[in-house]
């Protein structure tokens, strides 16, 4: 069972999200809502399972609705340490979460925000789980390596040929980085912070992979439908 975490940025429809990512729902069994990202229920068509957050962005009808459906809040202060979408994330870990999508993460006003939602991906909770951020024109996961017994880690990447795929290293660079796939390859190199080598590389075949030995990187794709 994966959850669905829904973030109080800015978030697409179902149906943009079932063209930009077909079948992102699949393994879908629990829906969290992060304070004000309650409000995306609807326009995706699900059901709140529970509610974190500490109140401040969740408007006065998404909250009647929520206590009349009877659905489970956790109300933080507003004085904590974590987001509320961390906490949604912890949230649903503690509920047996197997892997994380989250919508409404990467738009809004706050691009501090959006980086610190990125940063999620890193919780070392999540290690050898499936996590994702995603909307109408990025989907965004993390590679971790190496693996837990010391060997490259590969990803999988299968898609739509044409799509563009970037892979930008998340702290201090990544090492051992090869590819197959994509129009520009990459075989047992490194990408060290700064540079923007790994940047907007394109999908060839629907069964694209890296592989990566040392390092957290991440690997953002985008529809090639997009203007540039």
């Amino acid at each position: 069972m994966d959850a669905l975490i829904l973030a109080d940025g800015e978030a697409p429809t179902r149906g943009e999200l079932d063209l930009a990512w077909p079948g992102w729902d699949a393994n879908l069994g629990l829906v969290i809502a992060a304070d004000g990202g309650a409000r995306h229920a609807a326009r995706l068509g699900v059901a709140i399972d529970a509610w974190v957050g500490d109140g401040d962005s969740l408007d006065g009808d998404t909250m009647a609705a929520l206590l009349a459906g009877a659905v489970p809040m956790e109300r933080a202060s507003p004085y904590k340490d974590e987001s509320d979408t961390e906490l949604a994330v912890r949230a649903a870990l503690r509920r047996g979460a197997a892997g994380l999508v989250i919508v409404g993460g990467l738009g809004g006003t706050r691009i501090d925000h959006a980086l610190a939602n990125i940063g999620l991906l890193a919780m070392s909770e999540l290690a050898g789980k499936a996590a994702s951020l995603i909307d109408a024109r990025s989907r965004i996961t993390l590679v971790r390596a190496p693996g837990p017994d010391g060997a490259p880690v590969r990803r999988a990447l299968p898609g739509r040929a044409g799509d563009l795929v970037s892979l930008l290293p998340m702290g201090p660079g990544v090492v051992g980085v090869t590819t197959s796939g994509l129009a520009y390859p990459l075989t047992d190199e490194p990408l060290p912070e700064g540079p923007a080598r790994g940047l907007s590389n394109v999908r060839t075949a629907s069964d694209a992979a890296v592989t990566v030995k040392g390092g957290l990187m991440l690997v953002v794709e985008s529809p090639a439908r997009l203007d540039p």
